[in-house]
């Protein structure tokens, strides 16, 4: 690699000071590492749907001005298209966009399963399926850093909710934490190379994940083969001198050293080495001159109308038609009613870090009008506020004016953004009331009513039958106005098929007896490895919208499969015809099913897809690749993937629940598998739990006695706390940026209550100290009873 800066990494860093070091394991600001002796500063930006470069030193959750750059749909359309080259494609735009803005490091993609609808940033990760995360991942990393900029792959690991999210203790067992949590983290990491990965704020199972030597060293590094860096979430780090001794090599943001004089100390007491600093900072070193050889290298521009034209293909291709009884697409003709406050008003992304300041955003009554021209007209009813989802009087009785007067009507459905937003959970899976009932007014007023969802995440549709169709259109981004018209009118497909299932309601979810918390300081995932298809398909509860599905314009069949290959490495190929009158694209989902086994398995699981564009009448021979991985499960005794010799069926169809052909194969595999006692039901006893832990179920921490690492909103259970809570809080408040709407300022009131203690010694810019905060936590503590009790009963 050449470089501006002569010398490897290893040598520069051995030329500098202990203090020099330690400097460089920190960033300079809120965004951009140290500069140190030779070694370059790296910019880091928030992603992945967008660049979102602060103009300044702002916040980190993305409530601060930030520079223009295009919006491309939300990672949960990504995954919808299971389009692998289609997304690496989107991560060349991002990766140029960041070029050109002198970003070395995109932080994203988010990795993290979608173990539950109702987590706050379900939008802004792909899947509730390891492996289709994991692929699509690996393609935008592999886009991104072909432009010569750094991904960063997060939140490493086991973070999916977002109450508490900076205490809380995911509580997972070892077979479910590497099956469902791990493997697109795996995935991504062989097959992409990212040359960064962030750990997560929350616990799993006792220690957080930047301190946790048997995820970052031993599963990160000598496992999986991971040479980058490990950088923290801002203000995650809890504990610096155990972080560097793990392996987590940047902590982030910059803050005036709070964390020095413990390192200095850990070493030298011996519990740190010199070695292991050093480690740190020449991988910190590393980064910084892969990122300025890049940089120094021809100047990168950004066209940003073929990028706009990029995110409006990409919304359609994974746009969803969930239900179609023939009336799409339309035609072009007559009257249409256009209903809906999202046609004038676009929600086109999610609120928190993902948040990008998009260069222009095309409305769905802005592409109406050219396209229609005047070969049809519409109307528009606002139907609904954008804002709180309130439908008045006035508004339903001209929604439904409008439907019945009109030959077609077209109800844009947005959930409210204040919703589904980072740092909060959702309290439901339901539309307001009123907006449920607007589609009822309307579908009655005229049966040829499309309804088109704008949301982030799965919704309970009781009404999922009124509508002539319903088209699943997320957070498309930018061009998501034009997209959604280019699919109404069929100049593009519904390329997508859903990533994650729509249940029926949120109360069947196995996973919701524990969501978002077992108990304040704990989640304990008792349902497993029973997440999303895996649970509806293995225990018999239908959802509304299965995983995989989506409907098209025109129609597929399949043959018979054929099997070919020696062992665990087999290939399955199945001929796909187009036999509709369009051309279209189908995507081609393998499922894997274990007919007999020694351990508890899912009905089936995902181990391969292909997407395919054919033209009517044609007839493709797709080949799907099976390997070890494809039949293996951990077994947590031999700490190992094992595959287990017998018969296996391979399932091969349009989603979980619509299987088109199927063989079966028998594998002779030698590998020995340990038997593990099934659970009785989708969420395991408190006994059940503890058998697949290994042992008994960690007791919850109590919220007294206070630590650094306690939130500022946990203050308000004590007398004391209560009267320092609101002084305490204005130390950090005060640098968050004032104004923006209402959604994003209740978005960051929540991210900053759930903050630790010690951040605010890390936003002090000096004047407070950890020993100070650590003073005044043992205040706290003396003044309250409550803390007195726990400390006796901790003892006891």
């Amino acid at each position: 690699m050449t470089t501006p800066h002569s010398g490897s990494a290893a040598t520069l860093v051995s030329q500098l000071t202990l203090d020099e070091k330690l400097l460089l394991l920190s960033g300079a600001n809120m965004w951009s590492t140290e500069t140190v002796g030779a070694i370059p500063s790296t910019f880091l930006a928030n992603g992945p749907n967008g660049v979102g470069k602060q103009a300044s030193e702002a916040d980190h959750v993305g409530g601060g001005e930030m520079l223009p750059a295009t919006c491309f749909p939300s990672p949960s359309v990504l995954a919808s298209s299971w389009d692998v080259a289609f997304v690496e494609e989107v991560g060349v735009a991002l990766g140029r966009e960041s070029r050109s803005k002198d970003v070395g490091v995109l932080l994203g993609p988010g990795l993290n399963i979608k173990r539950h609808p109702g987590g706050g940033r379900v939008f802004e990760y792909f899947s509730e399926d390891p492996h289709l995360s994991g692929k699509i991942a690996a393609a935008l990393v592999r886009g991104v850093q072909s432009q010569g900029v750094g991904s960063s792959i997060k939140h490493f690991a086991g973070n999916n909710q977002e109450t508490f999210r900076m205490r809380l203790d995911s509580v997972i067992d070892e077979r479910t934490l590497r099956e469902i949590y791990l493997t697109g983290f795996e995935i991504a990491v062989r097959e992409s190379d990212p040359w960064t990965v962030m750990t997560s704020y929350n616990l799993v199972n006792g220690e957080h994940p930047g301190e946790s030597q048997r995820l970052l060293a031993q599963i990160l590094r000598e496992e999986w083969g991971f040479s980058g860096l490990v950088m923290s979430d801002w203000f995650a780090v809890s504990d610096r001198p155990a972080g560097i001794r793990a392996g987590l090599d940047l902590e982030m943001p910059g803050n005036n050293g709070i964390w020095t004089g413990r390192v200095k100390k850990a070493i030298a007491e011996g519990t740190l080495t010199l070695a292991e600093v050093d480690a740190a900072a020449a991988r910190v070193a590393r980064l910084a001159l892969r990122a300025a050889a890049a940089a120094a290298g021809p100047a990168v521009s950004a066209d940003l109308d073929a990028h706009h034209a990029l995110a409006r293909r990409a919304a359609a291709a994974g746009t969803v038609l969930l239900r179609n009884d023939g009336i799409l697409p339309l035609r072009a003709e007559g009257t249409i009613a256009i209903i809906g406050a999202a046609a004038e008003t676009p929600r086109y992304q999610g609120v928190g870090s993902a948040h990008v300041n998009a260069i222009t955003v095309e409305t769905v009554l802005d592409a109406l009008h050219g396209r229609l021209g005047t070969s049809a007209e519409f109307t528009f009813a606002r139907g609904y506020d954008a804002t709180s989802g309130a439908v008045s009087a006035e508004d339903s009785a001209a929604a439904q004016e409008a439907a019945e007067a009109a030959d077609v009507a077209v109800l844009l459905l947005a959930i409210p953004a204040g919703k589904e937003a980072e740092g909060i959970d959702r309290e439901n899976l339901v539309f307001p009331p009123a907006m449920n009932e607007l589609v009822r007014t309307v579908t009655a007023a005229n049966p040829r009513t499309v309804v088109v969802l704008v949301n982030g995440a799965p919704l309970e549709l009781p009404w999922a039958d009124a509508p002539a169709a319903l088209l699943e259109a997320y957070l498309g981004g930018q061009a998501a106005g034009p997209a959604i018209v280019d699919v109404l009118f069929g100049d593009a497909e519904p390329g997508g098929r859903l990533g994650e299932s729509f249940p029926v309601a949120a109360a069947d979810l196995p996973a919701s007896a524990h969501f978002p918390t077992t108990s304040p300081t704990q989640v304990q995932y008792r349902e497993n490895i029973y997440v999303g298809y895996r649970f509806h398909d293995s225990f018999g509860i239908a959802p509304r919208f299965p995983f995989g599905h989506g409907l098209g314009y025109t129609s597929f069949e399949y043959g018979a499969l054929e099997v070919s290959g020696e062992g665990v490495n087999l290939a399955i190929t199945v001929p796909v015809t187009n036999t509709g009158e369009r051309a279209g694209s189908e995507v081609v989902q393998l499922y894997v099913h274990a007919r007999d086994s020694v351990v508890h398995r899912p009905e089936q699981e995902l181990k391969a897809f292909a997407k395919v564009h054919l033209e009517p009448n044609e007839t493709r021979r797709v080949t799907l690749a099976l390997g070890h991985r494809a039949f293996a499960i951990y077994d947590v005794a031999r700490s190992s993937w094992a595959a287990e010799s017998g018969d296996y069926e391979i399932r091969v169809g349009s989603s979980s629940r619509d299987i088109r052909s199927s063989t079966i194969v028998l594998l002779a595999t030698g590998d020995a598998v340990t038997p593990v006692e099934r659970p009785q039901s989708a969420v395991a006893s408190a006994a059940e739990f503890a058998r697949l832990l290994g042992g008994p179920v960690p007791p919850a921490a109590g919220l007294v006695p206070y630590s650094i690492n306690s939130p500022i909103d946990d203050l308000r259970t004590t007398w004391l706390g209560r009267r320092l809570h609101g002084a305490l809080l204005g130390v950090i408040t005060k640098k968050l940026p004032a104004g923006g709407d209402d959604d994003t300022q209740a978005m960051i009131t929540a991210v900053v209550g759930g903050m630790p203690l010690r951040t605010l010694v890390a936003n002090s810019d000096g004047k407070l100290s950890l020993d100070t905060m650590d003073r005044i936590v043992r205040v706290l503590n003396a003044a309250s009873p409550e803390a007195r009790r726990a400390r006796r009963a901790a003892k006891a």
